[in-house]
């Protein structure tokens, strides 16, 4: 009997996975598994119904379709390009080499610290996901559907990929020392001027600041920002890629950053307004959310409470009062929102980050006040290469589909019936 089981186990030990010296965590694994299920989440369900809801009635399911579409194309382009370009052997600091297209090399085997490669694979897809659905906020309502396909495509493969690589996948700004623990250059900063450059280079809306352009639905926007801050807690604490203190850290102060934002929105536009809107309240929590990203894994409690107040008013500010100074018509405020709270939170990792939460990491109020210098060069870098990479993507865009912008009637009509030949809302009496 016992040579029986001998040879048995002999025939089994050949198929259990090898990871080549190198074993993954099964709770690491587990942990960033849940974080990826998060993250993915909040593109096709929480964002889709915070823009969707922001969006006019007429142009609900046109803000859904270009949700769950740019989540699609980052899926598929990701493993095809994407990863090889932000996370292969780096190419002078700017861009990964094409050594993982359609992602060579990596099988179940394969491990990146301690958890499999393809888990973190899928992981960092999510992010490349949200961050260029994020831009869509800028121009819904009037950009034609087969114009945002090509120029998502685009944007992924000129502008994440490389950003990407600068910061995470081991490019001059991470060789620099700057931190982004999440993603406040990487996707909020990016994200928000990218958004600005197409509003712009797009055209306003018709009747923009003459119409009342009312949301669809308030309702809808505020159960999607629930949405986004409940996925959130995997895109900061699953960004530590282990199941330890520090994401437990992370996960503390996102809580309490998106908490801090709402509340300080909510009083700015009550003292300013009169009222405090369940819009304000919402859009005050993903402020919160933003910029406590890139500082997650580095600062303490007292820190988020700072960040998380200061991203409240500031996003407001950028709302009610810097768009109209400026002119520029950004439809659901991703510049607002992401760009001017993503640059708060960059700006905040180099004067709160704490060496006792990550080793290492020491901002301008522990002794270090280069770090706020890193940080101001990762930012300034960050807007220059977006707004001129986005311009590029936008000009090739414009002449693949022959224009941007849909025609006059279809923006009258609304995108839901003109483009898709659906209607959310059946509009009676």
């Amino acid at each position: 009997m016992k040579k029986v089981l001998n040879a048995l186990l002999l025939l089994l030990l050949p198929a259990a996975p090898a990871f080549a010296g190198q074993q993954a965590d099964s709770g690491d694994t587990a942990w960033v598994i849940v974080a990826t299920a998060l993250v993915m989440m909040m593109t096709p369900a929480g964002l889709a119904l915070f823009y969707g809801g922001m969006s006019r009635y007429k142009n609900l399911l046109n803000t859904l379709a270009m949700t769950f579409v740019a989540y699609c194309l980052a899926s598929v382009i990701w493993v095809m390009w994407g990863y090889s370009l932000a996370f292969g052997p780096s190419a002078g600091g700017i861009v990964g080499g094409l050594d993982y297209l359609f992602l060579a090399g990596i099988g179940p085997e394969s491990v990146s610290g301690t958890i499999p490669t393809l888990v973190f694979v899928v992981f960092q897809m999510t992010f490349a996901a949200i961050t260029v659905a994020l831009v869509l906020g800028a121009i819904v309502d009037r950009m034609k559907f087969s114009a945002w396909i090509v120029f998502a495509v685009l944007w992924l493969t000129v502008v994440y990929s490389p950003v990407a690589h600068w910061v995470w996948g081991g490019g001059w700004m991470h060789t620099m020392g700057a931190l982004d623990f999440a993603g406040g250059n990487v996707v909020h900063i990016n994200a928000g001027v990218a958004g600005l450059v197409l509003s712009m280079m797009v055209g306003k809306r018709l009747g923009y600041g003459k119409d009342a352009m009312f949301p669809s639905s308030i309702t809808l926007t505020a159960l999607g920002a629930a949405l986004l801050w409940f996925g959130w807690f995997g895109f900061n604490a699953g960004s530590q890629l282990a199941a330890d203190g520090v994401a437990a850290s992370a996960f503390m102060v996102t809580n309490t950053s998106a908490a801090m934002g709402a509340l300080a929105w909510m009083f700015a536009e009550w003292f300013a307004n009169d009222r405090p809107t369940v819009l304000g309240i919402a859009s005050g929590v993903v402020a919160g959310l933003v910029a406590i990203t890139p500082a997650a894994g580095y600062v303490n409690l007292p820190a988020a409470l700072v960040i998380g107040a200061v991203a409240g008013m500031l996003g407001f500010y950028s709302v009610a009062r810097l768009k109209q100074k400026l002119g520029y018509d950004d439809s659901l405020d991703a510049f607002g929102v992401h760009g001017v709270c993503g640059m708060w939170g960059a700006l905040a990792t180099g004067i709160f980050a704490n060496p006792a939460i990550t080793e290492g990491a020491a901002g301008l109020l522990y002794g270090n006040p280069m770090q706020v210098v890193i940080q101001v060069v990762s930012i300034v870098a960050t807007v220059a290469f977006s707004a001129a990479a986005t311009f590029v993507v936008v000009i090739v865009t414009r002449a693949v589909t022959r224009g941007l912008r849909v025609e006059a009637d279809s923006e009258i009509t609304g995108l839901d019936n003109a483009i898709h030949g659906e209607r959310a809302f059946e509009i009676t009496g």
